[in-house]
């Protein structure tokens, strides 16, 4: 399986934005149009773009759904989510043009849902975000824009999930998101001995190439860049490259 360097841009009023730690009162927002962004990652030679919609994440609908066909059109796959709550988003999320549909608060709140997807529709056309935060010892599971602490947790949850033909598992430690901290490695390096048939892909906090190297080396199959990339840390080229 191939090493995915998959760069990211978060939406929110159709804007390119990073939050920190998933917090929207710490919002950064960035000059580049989205559409001119994809088209220079596509450029770049990237092969997946991941888009994130933050206003669909807070209030539960695809509010930037026409931004999203828009980005299908810069000649990468895409992978996106936010706001994702029932089989008609999904649908319309495949219509705009998406690859892969990425569901998170959903996964956690109605997995037998989103289990019905992945026999339906096949489990390579969706992504599991198990985003997380270590709580007393435990990988907690908190969902809609990370802002609502669930019961379930990942370590039930991402076996569930293989044991149902998912093939790919996003997972961020949001502790790390948006700080420029470097993965946790020890995260991925658990994720890969309890659900090695999982493609996981790395995000939340990857500041230099090491990251993505020592990313690969504990197990993950690929990385999220977002705020790196935004903000010069490297090129998406030398990532690319690594």
């Amino acid at each position: 399986m191939n090493f995915e360097v998959i760069p990211a841009i978060d939406l929110r009023g159709g804007q390119v934005v990073r939050l920190k730690q998933g917090d929207y009162a710490q919002e950064t927002r960035y000059t580049s149009d989205p559409r001119d962004l994809a088209a220079r990652y596509a450029q770049a030679g990237a092969r997946w773009l991941h888009v994130v919609d933050l206003d669909g994440a807070r209030a539960g609908d695809l509010a930037n759904l026409a931004v999203i066909e828009a980005l299908a059109k810069a000649g990468m796959q895409m992978q996106a989510g936010g706001g994702v709550r029932n089989e008609e988003d999904v649908r319309r999320l495949f219509a705009a043009g998406v690859s892969r549909v990425v569901v998170g608060s959903v996964a956690i709140r109605d997995p037998e849902q989103v289990a019905g997807w992945l026999h339906r529709h096949g489990g390579e056309r969706f992504t599991i975000a198990l985003d997380t935060r270590r709580r007393a010892e435990r990988w907690t599971l908190p969902s809609a824009g990370w802002i609502e602490e669930e019961a379930r947790t990942l370590d039930e949850l991402a076996p569930w999930y293989a044991q149902r033909g998912a093939r790919h598992l996003l997972c961020t430690d949001i502790e790390r998101d948006g700080m420029l901290a470097g993965f946790n490695l020890d995260l991925y390096r658990h994720l890969a001995g309890t659900v090695p048939q999982l493609a996981v892909q790395a995000s939340g906090g990857v500041r230099s190439l090491d990251d993505i190297r020592a990313a690969g080396e504990a197990g993950a199959h690929g990385v999220i860049l977002g705020r790196a990339l935004l903000e010069g840390r490297f090129t998406l080229e030398d990532a690319l490259a690594c």
